[in-house]
């Protein structure tokens, strides 16, 4: 089916080529099948603007010629999943996937696309990373700088080699060495926090110049703000800088790594909107720290606190951060969830009072963010079978989305007994999206008696035994 579609298209990309590959082409060309699909649409975006929405036909392939596309990093997103390319004037982008495999089984072809590649396999080989580091951490920091320089050398040598095959930009090339850069940058900083946090006889030995890194960090580069590993580092680079200074102000260090305390949150939010001045990406680190503090308050002082906090510094979405904080005060400890509604599985309207009879954890999932829902349900599974005393309530926020939610619980198999979908809220589905690393430890009243730790952190079970034993 992968080949038979791109002879498909050959006729077609030979045509552009004969036009668009000129130094004078302006447009791009975007087409594609998709095995599996989830939706029936793709979106281009780039900047978290929509460009278009293509729609599939009957084979569940699409395709369109852009006019006066600007050069750079572009999102590709086939809902729940996406993906960035790089796509510039004179590009004919042709992308296979199979959604039962997204990132994996995905693959640009075409005139320009081993810009896409490459970036694609830097995501891959990032993500690996993500395991590399839950090892690296625990080694000495001259080792670990030596394996994360061996690292950047070897992304580097291998860009060398395609731009020795491939006509590259200098546009391009600048995001693929910036990009190489910054997942450089990101480990250090990573290693930064978890040396620190576990390993603290380690830290004293991180030589002076091991974050020197950090001065060439660019806070305002437009080209990379939709580029995951750039914001990644951004986001690991506040956590770190915010932990420091709580280290430096506190004697009890400790607590300092409690990223999900008001003054932790606090200093994030001012050193952001001190550091950047593009707009798009400041209101995304804002956005998420900012409905973290306050789906993690338990009180209204708290909120007062936050929304104070943001009206100083400008916040433009407050509108939105104030929805969320009446949202929040249904939630904070103490209150009762009985009287709060869902549905069940066969349709049935039911009130919490009506299911939660024994200590219960809730927790809540959408269906449009996959790899975090089937990480949810893995470490639940894992908990049901250790603590069977306990309840486990999943509940689904994504309103009104009722046959995708059934359909997602065949799929992954998740025990239905168990599973809830909101229902009869006014609030927009995005402003529930925000609890979506929320979890409430319920008495078997139905009373909120902790709602400030995450799924899976460090602490999770022991704050988990505790309530048991209460």
């Amino acid at each position: 089916m992968k080949y038979t579609f791109f002879l498909s298209l050959c006729c077609v990309l030979m045509l552009m080529g004969c036009t668009e590959n000129s130094p004078e082409a302006t447009s791009v060309f975007i087409g594609g099948q998709i095995n599996n699909p989830e939706t029936d649409y793709v979106i281009i975006s780039k900047e978290n603007e929509t460009i278009d929405t293509l729609y599939l036909d009957e084979k569940n392939q699409f395709g369109k010629d852009f006019k006066n596309l600007e050069g750079g990093i572009y999102t590709f997103k086939h809902p729940p999943e996406s993906q960035i390319m790089y796509m510039e004037p004179g590009d004919s982008i042709v992308i296979w996937l199979n959604t039962l495999s997204f990132d994996e089984s995905l693959n640009f072809s075409g005139e320009g696309a081993q810009k896409s590649n490459f970036l694609l396999d830097m995501f891959l080989k990032n993500r690996s990373n993500n395991d590399l580091i839950l090892t690296y951490y625990k080694i000495e920091p001259e080792e670990f700088a030596r394996i994360t320089d061996s690292i950047k050398n070897s992304r580097l040598k291998e860009l060398e080699e395609l731009k020795e095959k491939h006509e590259f930009s200098d546009e391009f090339l600048k995001v693929a060495r910036s990009s190489i850069d910054y997942e450089y940058y990101d480990l250090r900083e990573r290693y930064n926090f978890l040396i620190r946090k576990y390993y603290n006889d380690y830290a004293e030995k991180i030589p002076e110049n091991f974050n020197d890194y950090r001065k060439e960090i660019d806070f305002n580069n437009e080209a990379l703000q939709d580029y995951y590993v750039y914001t990644n580092l951004i986001d690991d680079y506040l956590r770190s800088k915010s932990i420091e200074t709580c280290i430096e102000e506190h004697a009890d260090h400790q607590k300092c790594f409690n990223i999900n305390t008001y003054k932790n949150i606090e200093r994030r939010i001012l050193l952001i909107d001190s550091l950047s001045e593009i707009e798009s990406l400041k209101n995304e680190f804002l956005d998420r720290l900012s409905a973290q503090a306050i789906t993690m308050a338990e009180g209204e002082s708290r909120l007062d606190s936050i929304l104070g906090l943001l009206e100083s510094i400008n916040y433009s979405h407050i509108n939105t951060a104030e929805e969320l904080a009446e949202i929040q005060k249904n939630y904070f400890v103490g209150q009762s969830i009985n009287d709060l509604t869902a549905q069940d599985t066969e349709g049935n309207i039911i009130k919490y009072g009506d299911v939660i009879d024994s200590p219960t954890i809730t927790f809540a999932w959408s269906i449009y963010s996959p790899a975090h829902h089937r990480w949810q349900h893995s470490i639940i599974k894992e908990l049901e079978e250790k603590y069977p005393e306990l309840n486990f309530l999943g509940v689904n926020i994504d309103l009104g989305d009722r046959e995708e939610w059934l359909r997602t619980l065949e799929t992954f198999d998740y025990n239905k007994e168990n599973e809830y979908q909101i229902v009869r809220r006014s609030t927009s589905k995005e402003t529930y999206r925000k609890y979506l690393n929320k979890i409430f430890f319920v008495n078997s009243d139905g009373t909120i008696v902790k709602g400030d730790i995450n799924l899976g952190g460090p602490d999770f079970e022991s704050k988990l035994q505790e309530f048991i034993n209460k």
